[in-house]
């Protein structure tokens, strides 16, 4: 009984992370959209991608990119509704954008290597990239999921008036996300071109969670959770 206590009590804490379940959503969108866009697209692509080497070590921070989104995430589910709530608006409406646009307009790339074996040599993170290869195609790229989401968790660590004020915290998000969106052309899972979609569908949605009256309120939210 006590367990069953505890379980309903922490349900009506954080009865607002309900709206996760759109992760659910999303899979299924963007899992269909792999399985069905697969030769039939627009390719993206600009001389700049050219020009920037395949590097395989990239593969650490193109993976670091789950943990700092769910880490991002739950941080915020933990701590404070206000934040939770915009943070999971910008991330999901714009995630949403992007599959509607692969939706609408396939599109894809033919940046990768042909055969990672052709490079000469191996290791590891060489071993790992082959293993993502198998598992996402090069489609459905444009703009950058990996890009938008990287930026839309530095805005919302930036924006947290309980993160603010820790510099170390700030700086770690910034490079990191720049270290993401780096990977995602180093390692020829991106053109340059869905970056800059990215970046652009951020202003956009910075404009529309952050600028209005009611999200500049910086007002603490502590008091939410220790009052229920």
């Amino acid at each position: 009984m006590k367990l069953l206590k505890t379980v309903k009590q922490f349900a009506i804490k954080y009865k607002h992370a309900a709206i996760l379940s759109y992760f659910f959503v999303y899979l299924a969108w963007f899992f269909y959209l792999e399985r069905t866009v697969t030769t039939k697209f627009t390719p993206v692509h600009s001389r700049l991608d050219d020009l920037i080497p395949f590097n395989e070590f990239f593969v650490i921070p193109y993976f670091l990119w789950f943990a700092y989104i769910a880490i991002t995430i739950a941080y915020f589910m933990f701590t404070s509704k206000s934040d939770f709530y915009k943070c999971c608006a910008y991330l999901f409406i714009g995630m949403t954008i992007c599959l509607v646009i692969y939706t609408i307009w396939p599109n894809g790339h033919y940046l990768r290597p042909k055969n990672l074996d052709s490079l000469g040599r191996s290791n590891i993170f060489i071993d790992i990239l082959s293993a993502l290869y198998r598992i996402d195609t090069a489609t459905n790229v444009f703009p950058s999921i990996h890009v938008y989401n990287s930026v839309g968790a530095m805005i919302a660590i930036n924006k947290s008036s309980r993160l603010h004020s820790i510099k170390w915290l700030q700086w770690s998000a910034l490079i990191l996300t720049i270290l993401i969106c780096l990977s995602t052309v180093f390692l020829k899972q991106h053109s340059v071109l869905d970056i800059f979609g990215a970046l652009a569908l951020n202003i956009i949605m910075y404009v529309i969670v952050y600028t209005p009256p009611w999200a500049r309120d910086e007002k603490s939210t502590e008091q939410e959770f220790s009052n229920v």
